[in-house]
This record gives C-alpha cells, sequence and structure tokens, in this order.
C-alpha cells in the first residue's frame, strides 16, 4: 500500500468507522460506495477503506473499548459493505481469464471476512473464484476439489488454535495435487507456520496472494507431505494433553483457587470466564507443540496479559495459572519447557515498571 493510497482512503476509512460505531449499516454502504464513485480503486475501498477499518474494530475491542457485541455488529456491517461493493457495475468480475480457485476458512475457523475480502480482489484481478466461506471441513473441501479442478486453494486462518486442522486441510489439498497458498493471522506475522506445515506459499495480505498467484504456483508432486512430516509428534505430547483438556482446565480451576485467593469470591460468571481464559491457554500450549515453537505459546500470553490489563483484571493471575497448569505436566518435558519460558516471559512484563 502506498502513502497515496493510505492518503486518498482515510477520509473514506474514517466515514466507514463513524457509520460502524453508530451501527448505521445504510450509511456504511453510502460510504463505501460514495468511495468508489469518487473514483477510489475497487481494491483500495476492500482493503484500505473496509479491511483497515475492521482492523480498527479488533484494536478497538482489544483496548477494552468496544463490546462483544459491538464487535460482532461491527463486522457484520462490514461485510455488508463488501456484499454491496462487490454487486457495484464497477466491481463486476472478468471472464476468469486467469484461471480458478477456491477460497476456503479451515475448519473451525469463523472469521470468514479477511477471506471474502481476498475472495473479492481475486476477482477483480480476473479470477474465477469459489468462495466456501467460514468453516470449512477438509472432507468437504476436497470432494469441492474434485469437482472443480481449482487452479490452487487460498486458506485462511485468523486464530493458531486452527493450525492442525489447516494442517490436515494442506494434506488433503496437496494429495488432490492442487497447490496451497496460505494467509491469515493463524499463520504467523512472518508464514512460519505455512513453512512449517508445508504450505506451497503463503502471503501476508492480499496484495501479496494476488502477485503469488499471478506467478502461479507449483502443482504439489503425488507425495508432497506424508501425515507424519512434523516428527515431533512422536512424543505424543500434543496428543496427550490435547485430549487432556477437559482435565486440566478443572484441576487448574482447583489449583489457582488455592494460589490465588481472590478466585474464592469469584461469582459463576467470573468463573466461568476464568474456565476458558484456562481453556485458551492450554488450547494454545497445545497448538504451540503441534508446530513445536514455544513463541506461538508466548506470543499468545503476551497478547492475552494485554487483555486482561485492559480489562482491569491482574496480568499476575497469568502467572499462577502457568505455574499451577505447569505443576500438571511434569511428564511432558517438552510441554514443561514451553510454560517455563512463557511463566518467565509473562513475569518480566507484569512486573516491569511501564506494566
Amino acid at each position: 500500500m502506498t502513502d497515496t493510497s493510505v492518503s486518498r482512503s482515510a477520509p473514506w476509512s474514517d466515514r466507514l468507522w463513524s457509520s460502524v460505531l453508530d451501527g448505521d449499516e445504510r450509511a456504511a454502504v453510502d460510504s463505501v460506495l460514495d468511495a468508489l464513485d469518487a473514483g477510489l480503486e475497487p481494491q483500495s475501498v476492500l482493503l484500505d477503506v473496509i479491511a483497515a477499518t475492521q482492523r480498527r474494530v479488533g484494536e478497538e475491542w482489544a483496548a477494552d473499548r468496544l463490546t462483544v457485541a459491538q464487535e460482532h455488529a461491527a463486522t457484520a456491517i462490514n461485510e455488508r459493505a463488501v456484499a454491496a461493493l462487490s454487486a457495484h457495475p464497477a466491481c463486476r468480475p472478468g471472464p476468469g481469464s486467469r484461471g480458478r480457485i477456491t477460497v476456503a476458512c479451515v475448519d473451525g475457523e469463523w472469521h470468514a471476512l479477511p477471506a471474502r475480502l481476498l475472495a473479492e480482489v481475486l476477482r477483480l484481478d480476473g479470477w474465477r473464484v469459489d468462495f466456501l466461506g467460514a468453516q470449512v471441513p477438509s472432507a468437504h473441501l476436497v470432494t469441492h476439489l474434485h469437482r472443480t479442478g481449482p487452479d490452487a486453494v487460498a486458506l485462511s486462518g485468523s486464530l493458531p488454535t486452527r493450525l492442525p486442522t489447516a494442517h490436515a486441510a494442506v494434506i488433503a489439498c496437496q494429495s488432490a495435487s492442487v497447490p496451497v497458498l496460505a494467509g491469515g493471522a493463524a499463520f504467523g506475522t512472518d508464514g512460519r507456520y505455512a513453512k512449517r506445515l508445508r504450505a506451497d506459499a503463503w502471503a501476508p495480505d492480499a496484495r501479496a496472494a494476488v502477485n503469488l498467484l499471478a506467478a502461479a504456483l507449483p502443482k504439489p508432486g503425488p507425495a508432497h507431505q506424508a501425515v507424519d512430516a512434523l516428527p515431533h509428534l512422536s512424543d505424543h505430547e500434543y496428543t496427550m494433553i490435547a485430549s487432556a483438556r477437559s482435565k486440566l482446565v478443572q484441576d487448574t480451576m482447583a489449583g489457582m483457587a488455592d494460589r490465588f485467593p481472590p478466585m474464592r469470591e469469584y461469582t459463576e460468571l467470573q468463573r466461568r470466564h476464568t474456565a476458558e481464559d484456562i481453556a485458551h491457554i492450554v488450547d494454545h500450549l497445545a497448538c504451540a507443540l503441534y508446530v513445536d515453537d514455544d513463541r506461538l505459546f508466548t506470543d499468545f500470553l503476551a497478547w492475552t496479559a494485554g487483555i486482561l490489563t485492559s480489562r482491569r483484571v491482574p496480568a499476575h493471575s497469568l502467572v499462577l495459572a502457568l505455574e499451577t497448569i505447569g505443576l500438571q505436566l511434569h511428564d511432558f518435558p517438552r510441554a514443561c519447557g514451553f510454560v517455563r519460558t512463557a511463566r518467565e516471559s509473562v513475569a518480566r512484563t507484569v512486573s516491569s515498571p511501564s506494566s
């Protein structure tokens, strides 16, 4: 994105943001259509106005300036704006001369707007696009590939906890001789997890995806990767911790009640939210074990500490939670190492003068 496109799109992005904050769907649609009529390129309206506004929604939710309900409403309004834009005469797709591509979210991934934006940008670039939406099971995705024979699959994931199912989808697509372009926050800001799961390519954003696909992705060979392509999984730590998730959460809640006295006065709602937070910690630990990268776990804990701080919840409770989880994992050396690294990182963060 150039400085010129940023400056040209900024007023329209601000206008869309105001409409989203007001919950005014009609005004939001008018703002993106007016931007198009004023001469802003369709791709820029999609990426520099709508996508930029959606990023701002996420930032405001994380800072506790938007409720969950407001975040959901804002996303729905932005989705409506994309639909209105795609129906505009200036955004009519070409004949699909570049080829055919399937765009889908991995199984369990409900954040479909990034994938929808990519689908619209690819249509503008001349692709015939099959957009399958959120949460596409790998078996159904492969059935679609066999029926339609696309040139590539663009696989989207926003949450790192979806990486094991993303890996299954990558293997399934490649087994059908269809190359996979991975994208979304789940795969890391530098695409490290797309590489670890051996996707054929990774794009940091929609513009980069367009450029990569224009150059064509290589067709995967008949034995592109085996199901056991991640040899570290042979220690079974991922499988055993993922299967013991419920017990880990339950035992951690019990241990936290002894180590963190304020929990004893929690309401039922507070206890439920705490259990959900612990479950997220266990899920991210399991996925870090899956890709064998403690940064996935540490980055999640740093993000969580920021969320708790913005909501005026003592972030030090994370250290206690990690200590309690670690006590239960003495038979899992890799998991213990990940928990220890994350605990030390969080402890440094919450004890720093700026925290």
